[in-house]
């Protein structure tokens, strides 16, 4: 096996060198020229670090686990590709879990950490998580960093600018010539949704709009609950013209829902989704949406964790760049009537 001294040799310096120059460390004071020649003596011997005695010297593994309520949500491709890109940077890999896995009665995160196979926990929680249910998962010994949520207690956060996304959406809409705009949000419980609730109702005061309350639902973020809220806003007696929906899983549910019920897309109602995935340019018609910075909340999750196990700190950070911007697509137009009557 090649070793630090192998790699040494070749580069004509010193051990010590070599060490600190493949670790990444602060204390590395060498020259650009001589840095390359290290890493290209590394590549020609086809060097690989040894871990399991890095993490013996350090008490650390390099290694972050990460919780996602679906591994099968398209909106969390971005998140990912951030989180493991970040990771690489800096000689880490990140240990992939699903939150169905990881029950408040379990043990699963305190004994990762505890056995030393992780040194900290990334959690993108569910909507419906409780909070006791997350205390009791992330008992406070554990390093931890929430994406996209937030709770009290001793864990930090990393958000996306969710009420500036709700009106990016609202403005879209009010622009096209839309009066009466309803909103698919999340569940009561959801912190995301009440953001996203509180930017759309901003940017409907702003445009001059009032919020009927009869066009606001809270049933979720899943196709199934978006396509129970389009059923909803479809059995009013006089139902709003467009829709914001807080998630694009909901929009798209919305979106088959509609159809089913005869409502056409967009000539009868337009519909704007926030957060954009493969699976709404490829839905019909295509939706339009409201691009979030899923990929640069994936980069900062990970320099928070990082930061929380070294330092010990917790902080509530938000994603501020860049600015979430609209995708627009097919599912959106002027409207064509003031107000459409439902269906009898």
């Amino acid at each position: 096996m090649v070793t630090l001294s192998d790699v040494a040799a070749r580069a004509g310096v010193s051990v010590s060198a070599v060490s600190r120059v493949l670790s990444n460390a602060p204390s590395s004071r060498v020259s650009d020229v001589t840095r390359a020649r290290i890493q290209e003596a590394a590549r020609e011997l086809d060097y690989r670090p040894n871990f399991a005695a890095r993490a013996l010297k350090l008490a650390r593994t390099n290694v972050v686990a990460l919780v996602v309520p679906d591994l099968t949500n398209a909106i969390f491709s971005e998140l990912m590709r951030g989180i493991e890109e970040a990771a690489h940077e800096i000689d880490h890999m990140v240990l992939l879990a699903r939150a169905e896995s990881v029950r408040p009665t379990s043990d699963t995160i305190a004994r990762l950490v505890g056995e030393g196979r992780v040194d900290g926990v990334l959690m993108q929680v569910s909507d419906s998580t409780p909070d006791r249910d997350l205390v009791s998962i992330l008992d406070g010994e554990v390093p931890a960093v929430l994406i996209n949520s937030r709770r009290a207690g001793d864990v930090g956060s990393v958000i996306l600018p969710d009420e500036d996304g709700a009106k990016v959406a609202v403005e879209h809409l009010a622009a096209l010539g839309h009066r009466s705009i309803g909103l698919i949000n999340g569940v009561p419980t959801s912190d995301t949704a009440e953001r996203r609730g509180a930017g759309f109702s901003a940017a409907m005061a702003a445009a001059g709009l009032e919020v009927d309350p009869r066009h606001v639902t809270r049933l979720g973020y899943s196709p199934r609950q978006g396509r129970e809220a389009m059923r909803a806003l479809a059995a009013l007696p006089v139902r709003p013209t467009a829709v914001a929906v807080a998630n694009v899983n909901a929009a798209l549910g919305a979106l088959v829902e509609a159809r089913t019920l005869g409502i056409q897309v967009p000539d009868e109602m337009s519909i704007v989704a926030i957060h954009d995935a493969w699976t709404a340019e490829n839905a019909w018609p295509p939706l339009t949406t409201v691009r979030m910075p899923l990929y640069q909340l994936g980069r900062a999750s990970m320099a928070a964790i990082v930061e929380r196990i070294a330092s010990g700190r917790n902080e509530d950070r938000v994603v501020t760049e860049p600015r979430p911007h609209l995708v627009l697509r097919a599912s959106s137009a002027s409207p064509g009537a003031s107000e459409v009557p439902a269906a009898p």
